[in-house]
């Protein structure tokens, strides 16, 4: 049984990116083989492929999702997580104290939310005065993308990360973190990887904050995943078993990709159409049924996302993989380079 402490790793502070590779792809790429690592940048993605092989890129579109306001003249911040209705949303804020019931919210020139309920680790409901779009466009107008803490930006933030922060696939608003594979992409290489025959298809899952939560509880089974919505559709569902019944690969740009197929594989035995919420935790141990490889980042220690890619390469594989990278000066997290993993047997 793994416990929290076993994923836990040295890390130099100069490995984290602050910012990206300009161009993107020009990111380093550990590919990871059943018996061996090799060393290549991102353009050479391409010469990994096969014709056959079906990518899921996941279309989610980050909001601005950091608000700063003020109760009664006193700063709080807010990350907004999960969007409940066209004018509720559930968010982290700081300092939560001052997040009583009732209390307004003031964002500047009219723009205001309501605290509507207090839960647990600063999570609050709010309720703001506009709804759909109109409150798009206001989030949006006011808010800073919702770097993780480990990107250090001051309170104004850096306009670059508007674009930096977004990937090529992104369409549907609802994000309020990057599913950070995509972010190696540019058109270009884009381009490439459908020259050599393989498809690149979308499915959604809107990554919530809770993604940067750490796990507290060195029992595994007591840490309870944040829940996030995504779809499928039955075009796109129709089209991954079609690849899994001719034995072709299915290659995931991201764990979130990986998360909303895997889910629903596990509720219903096979691909369909999907809209809804998942909170699926992977461990190592979980017997993968949709995903042959996966392109991810470099995770951070002790997180569910480093739990993840163990569970799917190797626990001891991943072990070695993150010792190389720090070895060779791999740049990690979300603005960092990227490896491509295959799936353990």
């Amino acid at each position: 049984m793994y416990r929290l402490s076993d994923f836990n790793y040295s890390l130099p502070s100069e490995l984290i990116a602050q910012s990206p590779f300009d161009p993107r792809d020009l990111a380093r790429l550990l590919h990871v083989a059943r018996d061996n690592l090799n060393d290549y940048v991102m353009r050479d993605l391409p010469s990994l492929l096969r014709a056959d092989d079906l990518l899921l890129a996941n279309d989610t579109k980050v909001i601005p999702a950091q608000l700063h306001g003020r109760i009664n003249d006193k700063n709080i911040g807010l990350t907004l997580h999960k969007q409940l209705s066209e004018d509720s949303w559930l968010a982290f804020a700081k300092p939560a104290k001052k997040c009583v019931l009732n209390a307004v919210i003031d964002f500047g020139d009219g723009f205001e939310a309501i605290v509507d309920e207090r839960r647990s680790a600063g999570e609050v409901l709010i309720t703001f005065n506009h709804s759909s779009t109109s409150l798009v466009q206001r989030i949006e107008k006011y808010g800073k993308m919702p770097l993780p803490p480990y990107i250090k930006r001051d309170r104004e933030g850096d306009y670059s990360d508007m674009v930096n922060y977004q990937t090529v696939f992104a369409e549907k608003i609802g994000a309020v973190a990057a599913p950070t594979a995509g972010l190696h992409f540019t058109p270009e290489l884009k381009q490439s990887v459908l020259d050599t025959g393989a498809q690149i298809e979308m499915v959604t899952l809107h990554v919530g904050a809770g993604t940067f939560l750490p796990v507290k509880s060195e029992n595994l089974s007591e840490h309870k995943m944040h829940s996030e919505w995504g779809e499928v559709t039955q075009e796109i569902a129709n089209k991954i078993n079609e690849a899994k019944q001719n034995n072709r690969r299915v290659i995931c740009i991201g764990t979130t990709s990986l998360r909303i197929v895997e889910s629903i594989w596990a509720k219903f035995g096979k691909m369909q159409a999907f809209k809804g919420d998942t909170d699926l935790f992977i461990t190592p141990g979980y017997a993968f049924q949709v995903v042959d490889m996966l392109l991810t980042n470099f995770h951070l220690p002790k997180s569910t996302l480093l739990m993840l890619v163990s569970a799917f390469a190797g626990f001891d594989e991943m072990k070695a993989v993150y010792q190389h990278a720090v070895d060779h000066r791999y740049r990690f997290f979300s603005y960092g380079d990227g490896c491509l993993l295959e799936k353990k047997k």
